[in-house]
């Protein structure tokens, strides 16, 4: 019998196992893969270990803008992915003597859940029982896999790969079609573009990177154009076959050949198989439903992670899980949707928090809104001869507090929390303007949008 069982031993469900366990509960992981889940496995760590590579390939071939030269900088991609191998193996590693330490049981299998009685919630996995008084589900999530056209086989025969496989290629490919501008597309478009690979990003929206706010998608879009990607936007995949993407835009059907094809098009929670009817769960569009205290509908079973489709990001995850432990061990706590961060690590990175522009326009808030290049930083300037980054402020006029930061540039993915911690707390422009911010910093900037 335990206290608690978590399914699923991503970075929600190790994170909260952690924290479970350190709050004196006995707890049981089940995780059918490795421990890290998508995030540390075929998601977060591997792109950025990539990108990373491409990173300083990148640096490598306009040092002399710098005053460096030396011979012609050359990549190994079989290296890099060896690497990122290594990374994520000692990532996962680590996970594992993490929870071996705080005592936390870890099973290696395929669970499912049972039924309830009156001991509490049976799950079954590799041929055993389990029964815990209360049940996490964290079983995350998977590529969505639309019914394309020959989708189906080119998968199984290499030719299409989804964010799993792309990131094992023993080659780099000469011309690779990516099937969505969101996130996981546009990181792998960058690495692919840096290493010299010829990219076209297939997008059926106007816009790529989603949600982001419009000003700053345009500027990443405009500067990945003149390094030579392609973006076709407003086009519906029709088929993906015989080593070809076809695909219409304005009535017209045109084919794009290719060495692969990276389908991206988004994610979709893995609660199929898992036995959530048997004890009736509600879903919605295939997602666990949880309130902001991560409960569900069934007393005594909380979900976390991409599960409940509510924000699929790592970072949410660790949030949402440590959410659920708290409230488990009696902690009245609760997650705010409305402050968590979202970063595009290309190169240069966007980062985002809070409202947008269309946001704002969409919900009727009178909004400020500052623009500021970040050539207001000594240091960003000294350490981007081309840079074209800026910092975006929305705020609300009514109360004159910050409401959503959005930055392009250089660092944005580690300024970012900042930003994060000014909307969740509701800070006023008159605050900021009392902070003192470290110089010279390309977080200055933030401040310096403040007397705008």
């Amino acid at each position: 019998m335990y206290d608690l069982i978590i399914l699923g031993g991503g970075p929600a469900g190790y994170n909260a196992a952690e924290r479970a366990a350190h709050g004196g509960l006995k707890t049981l992981v089940i995780e059918e893969r490795a421990l890290g889940g998508v995030c540390l496995n075929e998601g977060c760590i591997p792109t950025k270990t990539l990108l990373y590579s491409a990173k300083i390939y990148d640096y490598a071939k306009h040092s002399a803008d710098y005053g460096v030269t030396f011979g012609s900088a050359s990549i190994d991609h079989n290296f890099v992915v060896e690497r990122k191998n290594k990374v994520v193996k000692q990532l996962v590693s680590g996970i594992g003597a993490k929870l071996k330490k705080a005592g936390v049981e870890v099973v290696n299998a395929t669970a499912a859940i049972k039924e309830r009685n009156a001991d509490g919630f049976v799950v079954t996995a590799a041929d055993k029982e389990y029964v815990g008084k209360q049940l996490l589900i964290c079983t995350g999530s998977s590529a969505a896999i639309p019914p394309i056209d020959g989708l189906k086989d080119s998968l199984a025969s290499g030719f299409a790969l989804t964010n799993r496989e792309v990131l094992d290629l023993k080659e780099i490919p000469k011309t690779i079609v990516v099937v969505g501008g969101g996130v996981i597309g546009l990181e792998m478009a960058s690495y692919f573009n840096s290493v010299g690979s010829k990219v076209y990003v297939l997008e059926m929206l106007d816009h790529i990177a989603g949600a982001t706010d419009g000003e700053i998608s345009k500027m990443l879009q405009k500067e990945y154009a003149s390094r030579g990607v392609e973006f076709i936007l407003g086009a519906k995949v029709t088929s993906i076959k015989d080593k070809a993407v076809s695909y219409e835009k304005d009535g017209k059907v045109s084919k794009l050949d290719a060495d692969y094809a990276l389908v991206s098009i988004g994610r979709r929670p893995r609660t199929q198989g898992i036995g959530c009817e048997n004890i009736g769960l509600k879903l919605e569009r295939g997602a666990i439903v949880t309130n902001e205290y991560g409960k569900t509908n069934v007393p005594g079973v909380w979900a976390a992670g991409d599960v409940n489709g509510k924000s699929m990001l790592a970072h949410t995850a660790y949030r949402e899980g440590e959410v659920c432990i708290n409230n488990i061990l009696g902690k009245k706590d609760r997650i705010n949707y409305n402050s968590i961060p979202s970063v595009i690590y290309t190169n240069p990175e966007v980062a985002s928090v809070g409202e947008t522009s269309e946001s704002c326009k969409a919900k009727g808030i009178d909004a400020k809104i500052d623009t500021v290049t970040l050539k207001y930083s000594g240091r960003y300037v000294a350490e981007n001869e081309h840079g074209n980054g800026v910092v975006k402020i929305i705020t609300d006029k009514a109360h004159n507090n910050i409401i959503g930061v959005h930055i392009y540039g250089t660092y944005a993915s580690e300024i970012i929390y900042g930003a994060a911690m000014m909307v969740e707390t509701e800070m006023r422009v008159a605050d900021v303007q009392k902070l003192v911010f470290p110089h010279p910093t390309v977080c200055e900037v933030i401040r310096e949008a403040m007397f705008m």
